[in-house]
């Protein structure tokens, strides 16, 4: 018999994704747990003289959103600095570089980034463009997706790049036609100018991460998997968990340094023991296996087209050799980490089901819970692979659509079959394989729920009239909420204390302001999210609640 009496009895429609009772009415939260699941009648007695009581009145309750793949501290940073992420073209891209220059004039370097590919002929703007709006000191700035950066012409000559600097092995120096290079660096390029780049401090990383994690809780999100956690990250983390201002659940997907081999697991180790096992746990290790499709550095299985239709040399970079990376796969995964992949392309994917498939083979089945972060281009021959070798498909939604970025820089290099192979997510399901959602901010939105959208209608949210890309690639409500709450939970070795709304998990719960499963109700993208809780206690609280 239940004796415990609820702090908290909050009242609404509840989506719970827990297959046992998929709907409630009520949720009673005590000890920074659900207590009890049921109707209102149900939960009357667990409510006491201090019991705080919310009614929602028809608004959705639903377990907290996990992102399985985000970029918080470099997000965070970015917000600090020259945010590109707003430009509406490359205009007002290039008046947004200028005027926080001008307000800037003590920095040494102008930094920041995340202006958009296809706002610029060929995703490549000019050093030339940045060189009238920032004369007199270095400009680096990286674009939205993070694989390339629009450097000026004194950032060039601080690195000391010119006509005669090679490419190095896994990047490329943008040129222009008398072989100068152009201003942008593609992949390992960037690292050229980067080394030379002011160092972040550690104030300014915390400040970063305190920054993304107060706009990611404002949009419902409760946990997430950080994609690439360097030492510095790591430290930052440490710290704020060790104080108490980090209130999200973090796991930190540590660096796989594609520079280095198998002597730097012992490293991954050592950090992965500096972190307890409260609100950040290190158990993850994220290798890049390739780059883009967009600069042609994505792997692929056959050649790139060129704008006549016609095969190039170019299949893109594997940025780890795939036969050693089998070896450090497998020794990862007799170390008990898991391994998040990024793969783009065709050929990359492949890449990592073989080594997945070949690190299940040398040390047997476990439950390490393994997945293959972005999935553009699938082959449909790999499409089952995910469920029998049980890889979680961890998805990037918003970028499901015939957006302009799309349709001006990958349809025609693509060519029409590769371009029929792209986000198969209605497949992968269908084939039996778990998906989880991340969001990959800030290359996109951090909203989880514009990026259900997306999923949902395979139309560029800001396009709502548009033709859906692969319309049978569209996912229901149901499976989207899962992948974005019990699906992530699971790759986040999280699903046994959060997840679902169930009675003796964490009371890490978000509320919309309607119920999109309700008829005549809207876009799933038009909801807001107007309360967010961990542990039962309000990390974000719109006015309109009445907290």
């Amino acid at each position: 018999m239940q004796t415990k009496t609820a702090e908290l009895l909050i009242a609404g429609d509840v989506y719970t994704v827990d297959p046992a009772r998929p709907w409630a009415q009520a949720v009673a939260v005590g000890g920074g747990r659900i207590l009890a699941v049921g109707s209102a009648d149900e939960l009357a007695d667990l409510a006491g003289p201090r019991t705080r009581r919310i009614d929602l009145r028809g608004r959705l309750i639903l377990p907290g959103f996990q992102d399985a793949h985000i970029h918080p501290p470099e997000a965070g940073l970015e917000m600090t600095r020259c945010s590109l992420q707003e430009a509406t073209g490359a205009s007002d891209t290039l008046d947004q570089v200028s005027a926080y220059a001008s307000e800037h004039p003590e920095a040494p370097w102008i930094l920041g980034g995340g202006w958009t590919l296809d706002h610029f002929p060929g995703g490549t703007p000019t050093r030339q463009e940045l060189d009238r709006v920032v004369p007199d000191r270095p400009a680096f700035l990286p674009n939205r997706d993070g694989h390339g950066a629009w450097v000026n012409s004194p950032g060039l000559k601080v690195a000391g790049i010119d006509r005669d600097t090679p490419d190095p092995p896994d990047g490329r120096i943008e040129r222009d036609e008398n072989g100068e290079p152009a201003g942008m660096l593609h992949e390992g390029a960037m690292d050229l100018v980067e080394r030379h780049v002011p160092p972040v401090s550690q104030d300014e990383w915390e400040r970063a991460v305190l920054r993304a994690q107060e706009h990611l809780h404002s949009l419902g999100i409760t946990a997430w998997q950080d994609a690439i956690v360097r030492p510095e990250n790591l430290a930052t983390y440490r710290v704020l968990a060790g104080d108490g201002r980090l209130t999200a659940r973090v796991i930190a997907a540590l660096w796989w340094d594609r520079h280095r081999g198998e002597e730097q697991i012992d490293e991954l180790v050592e950090a992965r023991a500096s972190v307890g096992d409260g609100r950040l746990r290190a158990t993850s290790v994220k290798i890049m296996q390739d780059g883009i499709v967009e600069n042609f550095t994505a792997a692929m299985l056959d050649p790139y087209l060129d704008g006549d239709g016609r095969p190039q040399e170019r299949r893109g970079l594997s940025f780890v050799d795939p036969e050693r990376l089998k070896g450090y796969v497998t020794r990862l995964d007799a170390e008990g980490f898991q391994v998040h992949f990024h793969a783009i392309g065709d050929r990359a994917v492949r890449e990592a089901l073989d080594v997945l498939e070949a690190a299940r083979a040398a040390n047997g089945t476990n439950d390490h819970r393994h997945h293959i972060a972005h999935l553009q281009v699938v082959h449909p021959d790999d499409v089952p692979r995910f469920a029998s070798l049980g890889v979680t498909a961890n998805c990037q939604p918003f970028w499901a659509c015939l957006d302009a970025q799309m349709r001006d820089l990958n349809v025609q290099t693509l060519g029409p079959e590769r371009v029929g192979h792209q986000y198969p997510f209605a497949s992968l399901k269908r084939a039996g394989a778990r998906l989880a959602f991340g969001s990959d901010w800030s290359v996109s939105t951090a909203n989880a729920l514009h990026e259900m959208h997306v999923a949902m209608t395979r139309v560029p949210f800001d396009e709502p009239d548009a033709k859906p890309f692969l319309p049978g690639e569209r996912l229901d409500l149901e499976t989207c909420l899962e992948a974005f709450t019990l699906g992530s939970a699971f790759v986040n070795h999280l699903d046994d204390v959060t997840g679902s709304i169930t009675p003796g998990k964490l009371a890490d719960l978000v509320v919309l302001d309607r119920n999109p499963f309700a008829d005549g109700d809207g876009r799933i993208g038009d909801a807001r999210v107007i309360l967010t809780l961990v542990e039962g206690r309000p990390v974000f609280t719109d006015p309109s609640v009445g907290w």
